[in-house]
């Protein structure tokens, strides 16, 4: 984004506030999220497709008294209009005493410079350049039969803001991804992946890299075994780890709590994980996949500590929600075209001592994920079930490939009997280390 663009979206979504106050609004604020991207997919050395797209979505919330209304338009709106409309909507609409801007000292007074836009044009030929690469390396690993394609990404996206308290402030970050799928034929096909999401272009893993690592996934999972149906410990590769931790967000979401749709929702202050875990949500990263100087209300974000040695300290809260639950926001507010919600920001499970060999080390029978299938997690109850592939872990050692699978127990016993070990990538804005899960049941034949 140019000066010229943000100095031009500034002042669009500033004079937008001011017309809701004039149209008799109490309160009001004003958003512009922006995006850009392009990326190109190859398939067996051809191009299978090339893909461009932009977009400028603004929204105004507008408030009278406890009543709100938002409405949506493109940029070049009618700026008039659209606070006339949205100040006559929020006038019959239900009063909900939750609804508010945040409150002024909770402002971000200076937007941190946190590293998130690398500036490097990437013309569509690097793009298509990449991925041919990618899927050139995968299709040399031997064992490799079939490629389901490849694909390398540019893009970025921004927010712009304005409320009547009179914050203005706008941030942008750009993202670069390179992905390889590679895949088998016949009845004992076997496919896998490997990708590299990064801020910054020179930050992606090498094309060669990631091909390469696709490919032997795809292979060593060649010729899976089905396992016997019993209780036994699982060990989570990082890939699917991050499926956890994202399951922890969700659960510890202020909204959540509110709604009373978390098993969590009654544990503040309590156990919630094993002695020794830690969780952190950190919005001001420097170069953090997730980071924002401030959230989807202007209101600056600190590091939060979650989960203490296993206990749980906070919820991730938005001002409406943080109201509803008698507490202050923390600044996890997340713009959502006309609502805010809370949402995790770099959120991450941290690293225990044992390297992951040596929690495999310690196993005598056991199952290594490195994928699941089905949708089987309800956050209500803690109850889990998913359909699972890997590794069978026999005497502490990698055996042979797993298919076909169940695994199940409660999210509850899975934080209580989790250790995680010291391979942490915090490249991604759900993060997580593999993970061990003692006592979880393995259904297989």
């Amino acid at each position: 984004m140019t000066a010229s663009d943000q100095k031009t979206l500034l002042d669009r979504v500033a004079a937008l506030v001011e017309m809701a106050e004039r149209a008799g609004a109490d309160a009001a604020d004003a958003v512009v999220m922006r995006s850009r991207s392009s990326s190109v997919s190859v398939r067996l050395g051809k191009v299978e497709g090339t893909e461009s797209a932009e977009s400028d979505d603004m929204s105004l919330r507008v408030f009278i008294g406890n009543r709100v209304a938002a409405v949506s338009a493109t940029v070049g709106a009618d700026l008039a209009a659209l606070a006339e409309r949205a100040v006559a909507m929020a006038r019959v609409s239900p009063e909900d005493p939750y609804q508010g801007l945040a409150d002024p000292a909770r402002l971000a007074r200076d937007v941190a410079d946190l590293d998130l836009v690398d500036d490097t044009e990437i013309p569509a030929d690097r793009l298509k350049e990449d991925a041919l690469a990618m899927e050139e390396a995968a299709l040399a690993v031997p064992g490799v039969t079939n490629s389901s394609g490849a694909a390398a990404s540019a893009g970025s996206g921004g927010l712009v803001l304005a409320t009547s308290h009179g914050f203005v402030g706008q941030y942008a970050a750009t993202r670069f991804s390179r992905s390889a799928v590679i895949a088998g034929e016949g009845t004992a096909m076997e496919r896998d992946y490997d990708f590299s999401s990064r801020l910054h272009f020179a930050d992606l893993e090498e094309t060669e890299k990631i091909g390469r690592t696709a490919g032997e996934r795809a292979v060593k999972r060649l010729n899976a075994r089905k396992v016997k149906t019993g209780v036994f410990p699982v060990v989570y590769d990082p890939r699917v780890a991050r499926g956890i931790a994202g399951h922890l967000a969700a659960a510890i979401n202020g909204a959540s709590v509110a709604r009373k749709t978390s098993f969590l929702r009654d544990r503040m202050g309590k156990a919630v994980a094993a002695p020794g875990v830690t969780v952190t949500d950190d919005p001001v990263k420097k170069r953090g996949q997730a980071s924002r100087p401030f959230d989807g209300e202007g209101v600056a974000g600190e590091r939060l500590v979650p989960v203490e040695n296993g206990v749980l300290t906070a919820w991730l809260l938005s001002t409406a929600v943080a109201r509803e639950l008698g507490l202050e926001t923390n600044g996890r507010g997340v713009r959502a075209s006309s609502s805010v919600n809370p949402s995790a920001t770099n959120f991450a499970i941290e690293p225990g001592e044992a390297a992951p060999e040596a929690l495999i080390a310690g196993i005598k029978n056991g199952f290594y994920v490195t994928e699941l299938f089905g949708q089987g997690v309800n956050l209500v109850t803690g109850e889990y079930s998913r359909g699972a592939s890997g590794f069978w872990i026999k005497n502490g050692e990698i055996a042979y490939p797993v298919s076909e699978v169940t695994i199940a127990s409660n999210l509850k016993d899975m934080f209580l009997r989790m250790t995680p070990a010291n391979d942490l990538d915090r490249n991604f804005g759900t993060a997580a280390p593999t993970l061990l899960i003692e006592g979880m049941t393995v259904a297989g034949e």
